[in-house]
This record gives C-alpha cells, structure tokens and sequence, in this order.
C-alpha cells in the first residue's frame, strides 16, 4: 500500500511541477492569458504561486515565484516521501 501512495505522491508532485512550467512557457507564448489553456493552468497553479508572489519583493519584470515554488514542492515531496516509509 505504501508503494502506491509513495508513486501517487510522487506523481502529484511532478504535475504540479509541469503545470507551473508549462504556465511559465505559455507566458511567453500567450502574455494576454488569453489562450484556454493559458486561463486553465493560471487557475491550477495561482493558489500555489500567489502566496509566494505576495511574500517576495517586487522585482519589475521578474517574478521568481515560480522557481521558487517548484524548489518547495520538490522539498515537501521529499519530506512526505521520506515520512511515508
């Protein structure tokens, strides 16, 4: 049973991740955000990166959250794993 909810956490984690990345590449595709699939993955994975958004200072054109956010999720997947054992 372990197994399975370690490759289902594990699984979930990694989607999150992609969809983060693919919300990051379809800002450079479709700035407007408006593209479906733009608006789809900017509702999946703004309430991951808006608290993160909020805590960050204003750096103009650049926003860190993302990356910041993938390091997170990458560290509690490790820390969820590692505590499932």
């Amino acid at each position: 049973m372990s197994d399975y909810l370690r490759t289902f956490i594990i699984m979930f984690f990694q989607i999150l991740s992609l969809a983060i990345l693919v919300r990051v590449l379809l800002s450079w595709v479709d700035p407007t955000g408006n593209m479906r699939i733009t608006q789809v993955m900017r509702d999946l994975t703004e309430p991951i990166l808006a608290p993160i958004r909020n805590l960050l200072p204003n750096m103009m054109m650049f926003d860190f959250s993302p990356i910041i956010a993938m390091l997170l999720l990458q560290m509690l997947q490790r820390l969820i794993v590692v505590a499932i054992r």
